[in-house]
């Protein structure tokens, strides 16, 4: 029987007064239903992790089913419940105010009356964003006196079905809200499928982005060979021709760049500057980097830092 949001019990409504931060964890069985014809003040954000639910806004309608990020916009008349057929449907949601910044994260789920739905998350991601909804839930119980809960704190450790929370203190909103852009993060920038560029083999834009996301790791021709299931000579290949680089050159480039960044922005001495950028010795670091920025580590450094 469909349940209308204004007449649940005080501890589940699931819109609550706009600037809260309300969290909470359900399983709920097929007669579970929740209709708003006005829609809601707050942001809805939906995790999956069993089950499959239906939500629908406006003239949209998505089912969510594990790993399924579902965010419901503000002011749209919207609706969810356990999806035909699903014996239940376990999720963790959350109702607040939308930081600005994760429209663009956003962006690119939009199914249409602001609804967005971000999926495939991979699997190695689910634990990481359970965790987030657990912080979450324990965050906004703090009471901002003393220390916040630990990482072992029964909260976190036990969320069980059921469970509400709701974040009063402006520090217990604004961690909650810390761990919520976690999670929109963690889902849109794994499960985004990046722009197509023509000729670009799907496997050399892996490993380009292997290098780019760990320039100092010991790469070689072998390892990023295997990262992505090819030979190392037909890795090799394919690399050079549709990059237009050899993998090492691509790979020394990606560790200077890290390395001036570094310099850039930290104190570190040259010669962590070297080995955090993957160079085993500083002299080669110095010729190398010398080449490419036409002056020494430390002078680059000093440079940028003269008034």
């Amino acid at each position: 029987m469909p349940v209308n949001a204004d007449g649940l019990p005080e501890p589940a409504v699931p819109a609550p007064p706009p600037g809260l931060v309300t969290v909470g964890r359900f399983d709920e069985r097929p007669a579970y239903s929740v209709n708003r014809p006005h829609g809601a003040d707050s942001w809805l954000f939906t995790w999956t992790t069993g089950g499959h639910g239906r939500l629908s806004q406006g003239g949209v309608e998505a089912r969510a089913g594990a790993g399924d990020l579902v965010v419901l916009g503000p002011d749209v008349p919207h609706r969810y419940a356990v999806a035909p057929g699903a014996r239940h449907w376990a999720f963790w949601w959350v109702h607040c105010q939308a930081r600005a910044s994760w429209a663009g994260w956003l962006r690119p789920y939009a199914r249409g009356d602001r609804l967005y739905v971000v999926t495939p998350a991979p699997d190695g991601v689910h634990d990481r964003v359970e965790s987030a909804f657990r912080r979450m839930l324990a965050d906004a119980r703090w009471t901002g006196q003393g220390a916040p809960p630990g990482r072992t704190a029964t909260p976190v450790a036990t969320a069980e079905a059921g469970q509400v929370a709701v974040a009063h203190g402006a520090a217990a909103r604004e961690l909650a809200l810390c761990s919520l852009e976690s999670v929109v993060l963690l889902t849109a920038a794994t499960a985004r499928t990046e722009p197509q560029r023509s000729g670009i083999d799907v496997r050399i834009r892996r490993a380009e982005a292997l290098i780019a996301a760990d320039p100092g790791a010991p790469h070689t021709v072998e390892s990023l060979a295997a990262d992505v299931s090819l030979s190392p000579s037909r890795f090799a290949h394919l690399f050079s021709q549709q990059l237009g680089q050899s993998p090492m050159r691509a790979v020394l480039a990606a560790r200077l760049l890290h390395a001036a960044r570094l310099l850039e922005a930290t104190d570190l001495p040259v010669e962590r500057v070297a080995a955090a950028s993957g160079f085993t010795s500083p002299y080669h670091f110095n010729r190398v980097f010398r080449q490419r920025y036409g002056t020494p580590p430390g002078a680059y450094r000093a440079g940028l830092r003269a008034p």
